[in-house]
């Protein structure tokens, strides 16, 4: 089948999909999640079979290994969205103009939601959860190393859109092949908005070569500054729960910033990320203090290039700050605007924080950890914008509408 046929079917399924209720919207999905769970051991299957293919040790293996647990948590997503309200068809604005025309400003889908996404085979429940909810047919295009994943989940929703009679092609998940990532990048006039979900590498490309306006969901380069009047017992929570909770996500921190001051409580801050096993990427003065305490096997002297990486493991680099400003400075540069934390008991300072760093989520005492789509509310995620034009931080139901001007008259013309 040539990729404009699969364009074409999505396209007249995205017109069939303004006529489905709300309630039986809710319906489908309430059926899918009881369906993924009736059908984990299936997607299990097909899930070691991608695992089989990646090693261990790559960073994407734990974004791409699903288990009973995690079916469970994309089932409980989708039970989520369910329960949230639907924004469509919400009045905006309205009124009357002078000449007596009735002018309303209405939520409506954004059309046919594209998404190229790498090892995340939740992101197939994910997306058409969302994109469902909200009127929107999704285009799908998995990574190869995700192939037997992805398909044993869209069969499962397809075969849920079967049951209730709604065109199957809702949900459109391309060959896992290359080929049809041009495609997608070209499918102008047929798809509206393209997403990239992945890494930097990724994300880069589609920006560069899409011919569809791009929503990023960028990577992430997270930073956590330990400010002067920062809590010991609050920082050594805070830090060791955002770099260790799950290492592979965009929101996992990735590199210390400790104000010069605190310089004498700088080993027992990390000291708990020596039992998680993380390696440290000090600069000078942290590595003197940290080399008398720290397991040496897990301590390196940093370069610059460690300033600005986005790790995805147990890694981290560390820098002391001579001040305030200095930790601000030090975020501009390198931060991805992600995710961005302070840990201070300053109410000043941190005010300043949350006001002054650009970023999609700031966090004040707080893990970055949080910076999802289901923490916030939101049911699940489409990803975490970083961008500032249409959407930015987690991308949930609102993110996926835009809206129209409804104008009611009863014969005027302008003159």
């Amino acid at each position: 089948m040539e990729y404009k046929q699969y364009f074409e079917k999505a396209q007249l399924a995205s017109r069939k999909l303004n006529g489905v209720s709300k309630e039986k919207t809710n319906a489908v999905l309430a059926d899918l999640a009881d369906a993924l769970i009736a059908n984990t051991e299936n997607i299990l299957q097909e899930n070691l079979k991608d695992l089989a293919k990646m090693p261990v040790e790559d960073s994407k293996y734990d974004r791409l290994k699903l288990n009973a647990e995690r079916i469970k948590t994309i089932s409980g997503d989708i039970e989520s969205v369910v329960n949230l309200t639907s924004p469509l068809t919400e009045v905006l604005s309205e009124r009357i103009l002078d000449n007596g025309l009735n002018l309303k400003k209405v939520r409506v889908p954004l059309g046919v939601v594209g998404v190229i996404y790498e090892a995340r085979p939740n992101v197939t429940a994910d997306v058409f959860s969302l994109c469902f909810k909200t009127g929107n047919v999704a285009v799908l295009k998995g990574g190869s190393d995700a192939e037997f994943s992805n398909l044993a989940i869209s069969k499962v929703i397809q075969g849920v859109l079967i049951m209730h009679e709604i065109d199957p092609n809702v949900l459109t998940l391309l060959p896992a092949e290359r080929a049809a990532t041009e495609a997608l990048l070209n499918a102008r006039g047929f798809v509206d908005v393209l997403i990239p979900r992945g890494s930097q590498s990724l994300i880069n490309y589609v920006r560069e070569n899409s011919k569809i306006p791009v929503i990023e969901t960028g990577a992430g380069i997270v930073h956590t500054y330990f400010d002067e009047s920062g809590d010991l017992e609050k920082g050594k929570a805070i830090i060791f729960n955002a770099k260790t909770r799950r290492v592979s996500v965009c929101n996992s921190l990735d590199c210390v910033l400790i104000h010069a001051n605190r310089l004498n409580n700088l080993a027992e801050l990390l000291s708990p990320l020596a039992d998680g096993k993380v390696e440290l990427f000090a600069d000078e003065k942290s590595y003197e203090i940290l080399k008398s305490t720290y397991p040496s096997a897990l301590l390196n002297p940093a370069t610059e290039e460690h300033f600005g990486t986005e790790f995805l493991s147990l890694k981290m680099a560390v820098k002391i700050v001579n001040d305030f400003d200095a930790a601000l400075n030090h975020i501009a540069y390198y931060s991805s605007k992600h995710s961005e934390a302070i840990i201070s008991e300053d109410a000043e300072n941190i005010t300043r924080f949350l006001i002054e760093v650009d970023a999609a989520a700031v966090y004040a005492n707080a893990s970055t950890g949080f910076t999802d789509g289901a923490q916030f509310g939101l049911g699940a995620e489409i990803g975490i914008s970083t961008q500032k034009l249409h959407a930015r931080g987690p991308m949930g139901l609102e993110e996926l509408t835009s809206y129209k001007w409804v104008v009611r008259g009863d014969g005027q013309v302008r003159r």
